[in-house]
């Protein structure tokens, strides 16, 4: 089973200030091919992260500016976060219950990555859609 490590293996977050506008950030994903940017404040310390589904229901849907609008105001604050030694297993977890599709991976207080649905390989989702089968006919 691969371990979170395995998958952020010399990643290069997308981070941005909490300041920068809605726009700019858009622009960076689109850039990176990102789903998301990694909010840090001055001591490169997470304080939140930003999607592009927080883009569309956040500033798109609410009729939000996108030029004037900093990240701040339509971050996710104090995202869930794992550790590098975590397996994807475990990470898949986290999310299908959280109802999110992006985890930050954080080691010792130093954000190292960020790990999204779309980095799992089919066996992994597999034995998350066995787990949730077994538990459902357990109930």
């Amino acid at each position: 089973m691969r371990t979170l490590s395995d998958i952020v293996l010399n990643q290069r977050p997308l981070t941005m200030a909490p300041a920068a506008c809605v726009r700019d950030a858009c622009k960076r994903m689109q850039e990176h091919r990102a789903g998301s940017v990694l909010v840090t404040d001055e001591r490169g310390q997470l304080v939140g992260i930003f999607t592009g589904r927080d883009a569309v229901n956040r500033v798109l849907a609410a009729g939000r500016n996108p030029d004037t609008t900093a990240l701040a105001d339509v971050m996710t604050p104090k995202p869930a976060t794992m550790t590098p030694e975590k397996s994807a297993i475990e990470a898949l977890r986290l999310m299908w219950d959280g109802g999110f599709r992006h985890i930050p991976v954080v080691d010792c207080g130093k954000l190292v990555g960020v790990v999204s649905r779309g980095d799992f390989k089919g066996t992994e989702r597999d034995r998350l859609d066995e787990e949730r089968d077994l538990w459902e006919h357990m109930r």
